[in-house]
């Protein structure tokens, strides 16, 4: 049984005997550990060469020598030669020394166990078989990474920052990885009504929570008073995740939001998410370009259709957001400017959500058929040919 435990090498000098392939590695990490590093071999990689002509470590071109452990707070033999790792072993074992030997590990002192850093935690697991540990360490980085385990650091407070995270289109999985580490680290989250709030659920019991959601005729808080609680709280020192829906720059404001940040001079950083504007129709089946039918797309709101013409004759796909308010007077802008009352027009209704439903018809017609359906917003009207690229199922259209 081995007592776990991890090291601060930091200027301290680390003996490495044997300067291949494996001793190579084992420089890199020591380095990076901040070792004050010696290595002793008649002949090195080019990267151990390397090292040493840029001043970063000390090579010792010859024979490893039982006096080269003097003054070693660590050993690491990791020559080729199984001879000359168990010489610097014993010697470093006489003079009270830890050493690990990385052609033996069994016969070690001390042994080099997988780790991993993620964000400043720090991993280590061991358990005598290499190919085990490798396959734990593994796992648990990726969970880290993927903020599937808790990270929050506690911490005293200093500067605050906000970071505007997109969350996609709802679904919880479709945040990015990056999004997803922010929120689960922050002090407080202010979230829109459409982002993905499941994941407000896995926040710490501690961490503030502020609904922020609009929808039509009801406001948690207007913009203005958003803008002013995620400044105070960066201000207060906390860390402000401002979880949002879709992308942050797509139609959400979230360019309102920066520049009140930046003219409070608050750090703010910005994470994309997936735009409902193409999440929405991939939901269906539907892309928003093809080729040979569609070579772009255009993206509008919804909440107020002005003049259309130029992107109605465009002859791209265009892609509306909360747009069912103003679905009649989008279909009649259609029309006049010239576009085929045969044109394909799909409504997707909650993306990626057990709710989700789609309807389908043309200019002539969606109107009628949208309101026979009852679907509102939230919703994505997509207008082309793309529509009908690819068949959709069958139980999720409900007009045709």
């Amino acid at each position: 049984m081995t007592y776990p435990l991890h090291l601060d090498l930091a200027c301290r000098r680390v003996l490495v005997v044997g300067a291949g392939r494996v001793a190579s590695r084992r420089v890199d990490g020591l380095l990076a550990a901040g070792a004050d590093v010696v290595v002793v071999a008649p002949e090195a990689t080019a990267h151990i060469v390397a090292l040493a002509d840029e001043g970063r470590l000390a090579w010792r071109p010859r024979a490893f020598a039982l006096s080269d452990v003097l003054g070693a707070w660590l050993v690491v033999a990791a020559a080729d030669a199984p001879r000359v790792n168990a010489r610097a072993a014993e010697e470093a074992n006489r003079r009270r020394v830890w050493s690990v030997r990385a052609d033996d590990a069994g016969s070690s002192a001390a042994r080099t166990p997988a780790v991993a850093s993620v964000d400043g935690v720090v991993v280590s697991v061991g358990s005598g078989d290499p190919r085990r540990s490798t396959a734990v360490r593994d796992a648990i980085r990726a969970d880290l990474v993927e903020g599937r385990l808790p990270t929050r650091p506690r911490r005293a407070r200093g500067r605050g920052s906000v970071v505007l995270i997109g969350g996609g289109p709802g679904d919880p999985g479709l945040i990015t990885v990056r999004g997803r580490q922010a929120l689960l680290t922050a002090d407080v989250v202010v979230h829109d009504r459409l982002g993905p709030v499941a994941l407000l659920d896995e926040l710490d019991a501690d961490i503030e929570v502020i609904d922020a959601g609009k929808s039509p005729g009801r406001h948690a808080l207007t913009q203005e008073q958003i803008n002013e609680v995620i400044v105070a709280r960066a201000a207060a020192g906390l860390r402000v995740a401002r979880l949002k829906g879709g992308d942050p720059f797509v139609l959400g404001r979230g360019s309102e939001e920066v520049l009140a940040c930046r003219e409070a001079g608050v750090p703010v950083e910005v994470i994309p998410g997936i735009t409902s504007a193409v999440a929405g129709p991939a939901a269906a089946g539907i892309p928003v370009t093809h080729r040979g039918v569609s070579t772009g797309f255009v993206v509008v709101s919804g909440h107020v259709i002005e003049d259309l013409a130029d992107v109605a004759s465009s002859g791209l796909t265009v892609v509306v957001l909360m747009g069912i308010a103003t679905l009649p007077r989008l279909a009649d802008e259609f029309a006049r400017a010239g576009r085929p009352a045969s044109t394909p027009v799909a409504v997707v209704h909650r993306a990626f959500d057990p709710q989700q439903r789609v309807v389908v018809g043309t200019l002539a017609d969606i109107v009628q058929k949208v309101a026979a359906s009852g679907v509102a917003n939230p919703s994505v009207i997509v207008i082309g040919d793309v529509v009908g690229v690819i068949p959709m199922l069958d139980e999720q259209v409900l007009a045709s």
